[in-house]
């Protein structure tokens, strides 16, 4: 990853000029690393939100004139907060109604990742697989997993923002990538033909058209749902071509009123979000392999959805 350091004099512009900025002007310019730290620590856009808010007031309230380098001091921050966090929600033992996803988040990089390679590695750290593979690591293990493979922080980088020893972090960066190896898709799909797929799965199923949407499917394809408990929706995970397609046609057929979609790039991929009278009803991804859907995300409770409300 490509990095600018900066102080507390100044910032170093493209041009070698160096400019007077504010504190609020350096945290704006480092707060999307911080939301894509928070964001990939917690799953929960509004807690990330939340992470992020209480990072600027430590921020605002610190002595900057100690501060050499403002962005590995706020990704400390920022990343101490996160876990803290996990570990509250832990320890609270709270129980989910239903599978658990991720709340779904725009990831349309633009111009600002360039780098084919480098967006590859951003998509994937964010992809709904990803997330929920995270979600069974220990606090400290997602972290360093998320430093390390998501924003390229070296070793010793990792050991001083957490303040544990290099080897410890090693340690934890190794158990955290096999984990997630183990369980994680094994395949990587070119994104216009996963888009192309998922048009073709939206026709299918709001046609109601079992024939063509068993085509589609893989043999053993697997349908995550989750409702919260808030919406209509699977409370278990369904498996198999034959009981994905028919749970998919009789939706369908009970119909959405005033249904619309909008095609968009959430979590690094290609996904449908449907709107009831113009309200997020529900948003689908697809996991492809082989021309095959392997996996289908279903994500209604709409608690996770509202940020979507204003998704161009």
């Amino acid at each position: 990853m490509h990095r600018r350091r900066l102080d507390t004099a100044g910032r170093v512009g493209w041009d070698g000029a160096v400019t007077t900025d504010t504190p609020t002007d350096v945290f704006e310019e480092h707060r999307p690393v911080l939301l894509g730290v928070a964001y990939r620590m917690l799953g929960r856009v509004a807690d990330a939100e939340d992470v992020v808010q209480d990072a600027w007031l430590r921020w605002a309230g610190a002595d900057r004139s100690e501060v050499r380098e403002p962005r590995g001091y706020l990704v400390r921050i920022t990343t101490r907060l996160a876990v803290d966090r996990l570990r509250r929600i832990k320890a609270r033992g709270e129980t989910y109604v239903g599978p658990w996803l991720p709340e779904p988040c725009p990831t349309d990089f633009g111009d600002t990742v360039p780098d084919t390679a480098e967006r590859a590695v951003l998509a994937d750290s964010v992809s709904l697989a990803v997330l929920v593979v995270l979600e069974s690591l220990s606090p400290l293990e997602r972290a360093v997993f998320v430093l390390r493979e998501a924003f390229g922080y070296p070793y010793a980088d990792i050991a001083a923002l957490l303040d544990r020893g290099e080897p410890a972090v090693r340690q934890l960066a190794g158990r955290a990538r096999r984990h997630v190896e183990e369980r994680r898709p094994r395949y990587r799909v070119d994104p216009a033909r996963r888009r192309e797929l998922t048009e073709r799965f939206l026709a299918a199923a709001a046609g109601g058209d079992l024939g063509a949407l068993m085509e589609l499917l893989a043999p053993d394809v697997r349908l995550v749902g989750d409702s919260g408990g808030k919406a209509r929706g699977p409370l278990r995970v369904l498996q198999g071509a034959d009981r994905v397609a028919r749970f998919l046609t009789g939706v369908a057929a009970k119909g959405v009123p005033d249904l619309s979609v909008r095609f968009l790039e959430l979590n690094g991929g290609p996904a449908v979000l449907a709107l009831s009278g113009g309200r997020p009803d529900a948003v689908f991804q697809l996991d492809v392999a082989d021309g095959r859907v392997r996996t289908v995300y279903v994500i209604r409770n709409p608690d996770k959805l509202r940020s979507l409300a204003a998704a161009p």
